[in-house]
């Protein structure tokens, strides 16, 4: 029985250690598989051919979960809603940032997030999950998940130790909790989750229910340059690659990292289902990996010089930058440890309310008025009115959402230029 060459994995070269951004040049493909080509093809097939029929039957025996003695290690590849080589390339370069044993990529941010909540949130347990989260994830765990015989119990996402045990006690009441689900730094307000306070309660819960929950976060306002989850005990971390991974504004993605166990129930799941990534986004996605450290680090620094402009306006309140933490303060001591840089998305509030916020916004000519971020391009949103539209009102009010809060992702403008937009757009408020 044949078995499918492996990639090109060389990951040191004479015991020194190759760093993420280099291995993302070449990780995981091998010209000599395609012609030497130095950059992997797009393979735009939906199926591939198996040299014997004893192969396709052992490779649908791997996937399945039901492998044989003799069988190889893994199934080669099949179809592309199973397996695709530019997925596969893919899934192997984003794990070295976040040093992941496997990764999973998906056909949007939500269905990354969907996808894995559902493989292991099962009917009768309960979700315990941090507040604020993106507004599509919050409809999916407080109005989907309970259709299906999935409760949630909430904690704020700045909440301490003892008000997490709280939520905890809360959740176990109810029911097995079978996932604590966290977003950290929160969207739109930079709320930040502690994930090892999470870590340990997750170890608590263990001991009274006999299971261990999974622990999930989304990582897409830091990505993987500005914080690694995984690495303080983390179960699975989500990633919108729409967001900074792809960093374009061009592509459509999601993913989740974490363990082969933890990824396991994922994967089979979305090939279930069909939230598979398809094989020109994939390698759209590889071609961004490329410069992913360099988008975000001049990101990062664009975003504090706007930040200190805005912080210093008269018409502005309330800029929720990771950079301007109190010292000393619950945040900076949660982002210090678990965090590497400030990121380059925040809000504020604008003079006005609503009315003052959307001044603003029209008389904007350089920053683009648009949801999203992490793209090349600087982008504003009025979230109350956008991203987070379908969220209640009430639970807006009390997650600290203000009717002149706007979220801002900064780009790779120069930032003189992007001060100089919004100094003349405040000029409207």
């Amino acid at each position: 029985m044949s078995k499918p060459e492996k990639p090109y994995r060389k990951r040191e070269i004479g015991g020194h250690a190759l760093s993420p951004e280099t291995l993302m040049m070449s990780y995981g493909f091998d010209p000599k598989l395609s012609e030497n080509s130095i950059k992997a093809p797009v393979f735009l097939t939906s199926t591939f051919a198996f040299d014997t029929a004893e192969d396709g039957a052992a490779f649908f025996r791997i996937m399945g979960g039901k492998r044989r003695d003799g069988d190889p290690e893994a199934a080669g590849l099949m179809y592309s809603r199973f397996n695709n080589p530019n997925v596969e390339v893919l899934e192997d370069r984003l794990t070295l940032f976040d040093g992941a044993e496997e990764a999973a990529v998906f056909s949007s941010g939500m269905a990354a997030i969907s996808t894995s909540i559902l493989a292991h949130a099962k009917t009768g347990s309960v979700i315990l999950h941090s507040s604020p989260l993106y507004g599509a994830t919050e409809n999916f765990i407080r109005k989907y998940m309970p259709s299906i015989g999935v409760k949630n119990v909430e904690f704020f996402a700045s909440a301490g130790e003892a008000e997490i045990r709280k939520a905890a006690e809360e959740a176990m009441a109810l029911g097995p909790v079978s996932v604590i689900y966290t977003e950290t730094p929160t969207n739109p307000t930079n709320n930040l989750v502690d994930l090892v306070a999470c870590v340990a309660m997750a170890g608590e819960i263990e001991k009274k229910q006999g299971s261990r929950p999974v622990i999930m976060t989304d990582n897409t306002f830091l990505g993987p340059i500005g914080q690694t989850p995984l690495s303080l005990g983390v179960d699975i971390v989500i990633y919108s690659l729409t967001k900074y991974v792809g960093g374009h504004s061009d592509l459509i993605a999601g993913g989740a990292l974490g363990s082969t166990a933890a990824l396991a129930p994922v994967r089979a799941l979305r090939s279930m289902i069909g939230t598979n990534l398809d094989p020109h986004t994939a390698w759209m996605l590889m071609r961004s990996l490329e410069t992913v450290k360099l988008r975000m680090t001049a990101a990062f620094d664009n975003a504090r010089s706007v930040a200190e402009f805005l912080r210093d306006h008269p018409k502005v309140d309330n800029v929720r930058y990771l950079g301007f933490l109190e010292e000393g303060s619950r945040d900076a001591t949660v982002h210090a440890r678990q965090s590497s840089g400030d990121g380059s998305t925040f809000a504020f509030d604008v003079e006005g309310g609503e009315a003052g916020a959307f001044r603003m916004l029209n008389a904007l000519k350089v920053i683009k008025l648009a949801v999203s971020l992490g793209g090349t391009e600087s982008l504003i949103c009025h979230p109350g009115s956008t991203t987070h539209a379908a969220v209640d009102e009430d639970l807006r009010e009390r997650l600290g959402f203000t009717a002149g809060l706007v979220r801002m992702s900064i780009g790779l403008e120069n930032p003189d230029d992007l001060i100089a937009d919004l100094a003349q757009a405040l000029d409207a408020v």
